[in-house]
């Protein structure tokens, strides 16, 4: 082996080990270990390894190398991400091992595609200098990260600012969203490899960068208020997984213990999980349905619970009702981001989804901007499943100041995946959006994470996982508007697309003329 391709063989296998090691600190996937701790973010280790990418990238000497190292990274970093979905496809869907792993790999490897181009656009314009190259690296990665994220339905799980829920930049979410917090650890991350070489005002911007949050949060300030609080009863069935659409088993479980636990608990709300009743209200027992309305129809409490509504004629969604004392008509919310292949099918796919053994749909999509259930002077967002992974979507919410939501709540059944660190991520996405909007978040799941998460994003109160119980606990309404929330509501995440790509066209313009000159 010549020494060049030994070097290429080196350079692969690094970069796939540094991806790999980039999933990891989102959410540390095995049991505590000296200072990681299982199931949490761990900021610093995301920084080093897209280091790491940044350092293989400035070595390239052909852009074809730097689509391949960007390839691999992503590669590496996505599929040990969501591999997960490997136990949705596999155990409970029936898909044959080896076509479930593909399955992961091939959307891993699609999704790559974007920083695979990032990559290749760094080598073949790399400007001179420590300083534009940093700006350029953490553009081209934002650019990528929002492309992932939005094109085609969009799939941003995992994004690399989550990975700072707890770290130093975490003060930076309610200014420019978990986006911003990834391009400003990316710039940290370009500029680390060349921290020998960076000017003394480099290092004092990077010093500034991740120590102006802790400064400015010293005097407990925040851009919201308190709008009151409300006590909360969330419910978690523990259904098992592969029994809870079956009419014989999971079905009658889950419609006893449910209507038990909305009889039994005296909290102001209740809230019960995604689909906790897993059938059509017409396909209800006999008055069970009337009774549930009943229990409701008077008193001071409210009730939440997820639940599919339609039939066949107008089509189905999948759903969140509410009941109060007074009303004429439920309160509903239906899901808008909708989960390919397991709450619709994509063009030409149905050979694929009818390989697997798993109640699947075509539900029809709920608008974006649903109104607020509102309750004893608050207002409730709800959001089902992994709706908590568009922030600019629960954004548009916001854009009527006296309408915008007091309180998230979170609707969701990840049971499809185990007792994975899919939980753990799932939470992570609760715990920025509260971080982005000064929002209290509720999750009531069917095996986890339910818990109670306040407005500066931190889990306050939390039923262990996969167990049957229910967390009683009192939650703060906010009100008020953050930076994020003000301009995500109104220009979506056009400002970042915008800033990113003028520093990309700033940067490769400049490198250009001084290749020319």
């Amino acid at each position: 082996m010549t020494p060049a391709r030994q070097s290429g063989w080196i350079s692969t296998a690094i970069v796939l080990i540094a991806g790999l090691v980039h999933a990891a600190s989102v959410a540390w996937p095995f049991p505590d270990f000296l200072w990681f701790q299982a199931g949490q973010p761990v900021w610093w280790l995301q920084i080093l390894a897209l280091a790491v990418l940044a350092w293989q990238l400035r070595r390239c000497g052909h852009w074809r190398a730097g689509a391949w190292l960007g390839w691999l990274f992503g590669l590496g970093w996505l599929s040990g991400t969501f591999w997960w979905l490997f136990i949705s496809m596999h155990t409970y869907g029936g898909l044959p091992a080896v076509l479930a792993v593909l399955a992961v790999l091939g959307l891993a490897g699609v999704l790559a595609l974007y920083f695979a181009l990032a990559g290749a656009v760094m080598v073949r314009c790399q400007p001179d200098g420590v300083g534009r190259g940093a700006i350029l690296f953490a553009s081209l990665w934002t650019v990528a990260e929002l492309a992932r994220g939005h094109w085609l339905t969009g799939f941003g799980w995992g994004g690399s600012g989550y990975a700072h829920l707890d770290g130093l930049l975490a003060g930076y979410a309610p200014w420019v969203g978990v986006y911003g917090v990834g391009a400003l650890a990316a710039w940290l991350a370009a500029s680390l490899p060349q921290l020998l070489a960076c000017s003394p005002w480099q290092r004092l911007a990077m010093l500034a960068v991740l120590t102006v949050p802790s400064v400015a949060q010293m005097d407990g300030t925040h851009f919201t208020q308190s709008s009151g609080e409300l006590s909360v009863a969330l419910l978690q069935g523990n259904i098992p997984q592969d029994e809870k659409f079956q009419s014989g088993t999971g079905v009658p479980m889950a419609l006893q213990w449910y209507a038990q636990q909305f009889q039994a608990n005296r909290a102001s709300l209740v809230v019960a999980p995604e689909t906790a009743i897993p059938v059509l209200p017409q396909q209800l027992p006999d008055d069970y349905w009337n009774a549930l309305q009943a229990r409701f129809a008077t008193g001071e409490q409210a009730a939440m619970l997820g639940l599919p509504l339609g039939d066949y004629k107008t089509g189905y969604t999948n759903s969140m009702v509410a009941l109060k004392p007074g009303q004429t008509q439920f309160w509903r919310y239906d899901k808008h981001h909708l989960v390919p292949f397991g709450e619709f099918i994509p063009p030409m796919f149905r050979w694929f989804t009818e390989m697997m053994n798993i109640p699947l749909g075509d539900f029809n999509r709920g608008s974006v901007g649903q109104a607020s259930f509102d309750w004893q002077g608050q207002r409730l967002a709800a959001n089902i499943c992994y709706e908590d992974l568009y922030g600019n979507e629960l954004a548009e919410r916001f854009a009527g100041p006296g309408l915008a939501p007091t309180i998230f709540v979170n609707s969701s059944n990840i049971g499809w995946f185990g007792n994975t660190v899919a939980i753990d991520q799932h939470l992570g996405l609760s715990r920025m959006r509260a971080l982005e909007f000064e929002r209290p978040f509720v999750r009531a799941t069917n095996t986890g994470a339910t818990v109670v998460i306040d407005h500066q994003g931190r889990v306050t109160a939390a039923l262990p996982r996969h167990t049957q119980g229910v967390l009683r606990a009192q939650v703060q309404g906010r009100t008020g508007l953050t930076p994020f929330a003000w301009w995500a509501s109104r220009f979506g995440f056009w400002p970042l697309w915008l800033l990113a790509l003028g520093l990309v066209w700033v940067t490769t313009r400049r490198a250009g003329a001084a290749r020319r000159a």
